[in-house]
């Protein structure tokens, strides 16, 4: 048998990654090279993974010093895109450790953009319903994909260890482990609506009943966005970005491609009343930061606003429509119960990724691990 040959990692320069983003639509928002203009306090680097001189993969890295120190953690949020699939994984991520040792990390972070389980709208719904089941795992999936388990077993014989679920608070670090995606590839806007759960429908009448017009908003709308965004902010207990940050975003995502941020906005007699980001690479489109106001609840703008969104996604062509993060948890006491609600009664089903893994390495790698969690857990 023929062995392939070996895999190496170099810098790719910023045009090289944005071709290969044509080769491979479906790469994550966070996984382009413009997602790194969007992250001024770490290093961004766009690297490719060559089989001789074909490219195969890429990725975009970012860095960022431990306090102290002039070690890096290396982080690709949603990423490698390279080929999980092959059972010989370490040909793939051996080259990467190696590159990043080389640019002085100490940590090495990935995300695996992998689905591993998934929960039907109907599902969780039963699941909300019974009092017995408080975890999305006390109930069987609808979908498992044992291919993506296999590469959570390859990765901790190789010596990865998943991440603790939850943001590294003060660090910047850590993807949801539980989202919720809307099915939308072969499906017409009558499909789609049909898959709406009652509750959700009867929210989407008196919305449309009301008079909710939903606009497709530009860069001066940011700061009414804004306000809506803090305001959801103090409502659900989490801290809210600056302005500033948004007017970055906006920035980066729309210097190659004009198209790549929206901003959509629900309002009501010239008021707006929800608002809500789309991301989109290729045919993959992602919900960001939806926001909404305490004014107007019970003109339920939110599912205006949602249902457009959808509708646009659906006619670019988009495989689904990710909502992000969800809660496992489906007890009443959660207090992010009604987002999964909402979320799976849009016709979203629940996911949950095979998560993010870490590896130390280079010198001192495990000792500056224990003190980047000792310096995470004193901030």
């Amino acid at each position: 048998m023929t062995s392939q040959p070996a895999l190496s990692v170099r810098v790719l320069s910023r045009a090289e990654h944005l071709a290969h983003l044509t080769l491979y639509p479906g790469v994550s928002h966070l996984q382009i090279p413009e997602w790194g203009a969007v992250k001024p306090d770490w290093a961004a680097e766009s690297i490719g993974w060559f089989e001789g001189l074909s490219r195969v993969g890429a990725a975009l890295v970012l860095y960022r010093a431990l306090p102290g120190t002039r070690r890096t953690l290396a982080y690709l949020p949603d990423g490698p895109s390279i080929d999980w699939r092959d059972p010989r994984l370490g040909r793939w991520l051996e080259p990467l450790i190696e590159h990043v040792t080389e640019r002085g990390a100490f940590s090495l972070r990935i995300g695996p953009p992998l689905v591993v389980r998934q929960w039907e709208p109907a599902t969780v719904a039963e699941g909300i319903a019974d009092s017995g089941v408080r975890h999305l795992h006390g109930m069987a999936a609808d979908h498992i994909d044992g291919t993506a388990l296999q590469v959570g077993e390859r990765l901790r014989r190789l010596g990865w260890r998943p991440c603790a679920d939850g943001d590294d608070a003060g660090f910047g670090v850590g993807q949801p482990r539980y989202g919720c995606q809307v099915p939308l590839a072969g499906r017409s806007a009558q499909e789609v609506r049909d898959g709406l759960a009652p509750h959700w429908q009867e929210a989407l009448d008196t919305s449309e009943a009301a008079g909710v017009r939903v606009t497709w908003g530009s860069v001066a709308d940011l700061p009414a966005f804004h306000r809506l965004y803090v305001q959801t902010a103090a409502r659900d207990g989490f801290k809210a970005r600056p302005v500033a940050y948004f007017d970055r975003m906006w920035q980066a995502l729309n210097t190659e491609d004009g198209d790549r941020l929206r901003l959509y906005l629900a309002e009501h007699d010239g008021e707006a009343l929800s608002a809500a980001l789309m991301i989109s690479v290729g045919s993959r489109f992602w919900h960001s930061y939806a926001a909404s106001g305490p004014r107007g609840h019970e003109l339920r703008p939110s599912n205006a606003l949602l249902w457009r969104m959808l509708g646009v996604a659906r006619a670019a062509g988009a495989d689904a429509y990710d909502l992000r993060a969800v809660s496992p948890l489906l007890t009443e006491d959660n207090r992010l119960l009604g987002r999964l609600r909402f979320k799976t009664g849009a016709g979203g089903r629940a996911v949950e990724y095979l998560g993010e893994w870490e590896l130390p390495v280079g010198p001192q790698g495990r000792v500056l691990q224990r003190a980047l969690g000792f310096y995470l857990g004193h901030r």
